[in-house]
């Protein structure tokens, strides 16, 4: 396959996926909404992921701070730690990560589900009996991502300073009162407003492209099996193109 070949199929493919988020905005906003489904949608994208984010976030909060302690030790800034790993944690780590997470969790969930479902001709049932799927289906858990993400980052990072803290206190002692002190009171706001603003994006690129894939996965077992891995990984990509984009835009506004 030619460069030019390669370049029409992205192209393609690109289009594809704008125009199944094209058609997300058109329906979520009419009525009726599936409050049930979407409820359930949060409940297992949230709350079933808690447990898998806050573990990595505590592993994540410990490990930085025992690994950035001797170089700070070295130079004699010891004293500048919790500060350093808390705005690292609020600011990019925390976010990029659970959202890493996410994508690794719920978008090959949601892309294994609804591959199945196409598999199996359940979506097709449903438009036979009169129910959108794509609005029952896709849409709930679109908003459910956007949603619950940016909360299980809230949370993630606060269990991730949990880890710092005990991760200082291991070879030194200091108060909890004085460690989330020294923390907030050199966090600013372009360090956490954008950071929670570009959560709700990360949200929908895990959600709109779990759901296209599997929307549009091929027959057969490994076509649901390539639907959730294919998932996964273009959703991590475009986490880390979304990223970039929010430093860019947030040095344009200055806010760094």
């Amino acid at each position: 396959m030619t460069l030019i070949d390669r370049t029409k199929d992205f192209l393609d493919h690109a289009g594809q996926i704008a125009r199944f988020a094209g058609r997300l905005f058109s329906l979520s906003i009419k009525p009726p909404y599936e409050i049930k489904e979407f409820l359930a949608q949060c409940y297992f994208i949230g709350y079933k992921s808690l447990p898998l984010v806050g573990l990595t976030g505590f592993i994540m909060g410990l490990v930085l701070t025992m690994q950035l302690r001797p170089s700070l030790v070295y130079y004699g800034v010891q004293s500048q730690l919790p500060v350093m790993v808390g705005v690292a944690i609020v600011r990019e780590i925390g976010p990029v990560i659970t959202a890493l997470i996410f994508a690794g969790k719920i978008g090959s969930s949601i892309g294994a589900e609804l591959g199945s479902m196409k598999v199996t001709e359940q979506i097709d049932a449903m438009e036979v009996s009169g129910t959108n799927p794509y609005k029952y289906l896709v849409a709930t858990r679109v908003v459910a991502t956007i949603l619950m993400l940016p909360v299980l980052t809230m949370l993630g990072d606060a269990i991730s300073l949990f880890g710092a803290y005990i991760g200082v206190n291991i070879n030194s002692v200091t108060s909890f009162n004085l460690f989330f002190t020294q923390i907030f009171r050199n966090l600013q706001f372009g360090d956490v407003v954008p950071a929670m603003i570009k959560t709700f994006f990360f949200g929908f690129v895990v959600g709109v492209i779990g759901c296209y894939k599997g929307y549009n996965s091929s027959k057969g077992t490994r076509g649901v099996g390539n639907s959730a891995n294919s998932a996964v990984v273009l959703s991590s990509v475009l986490i880390f193109v979304v990223d970039l984009l929010a430093v860019q835009i947030t040095a344009l506004l200055g806010l760094n």
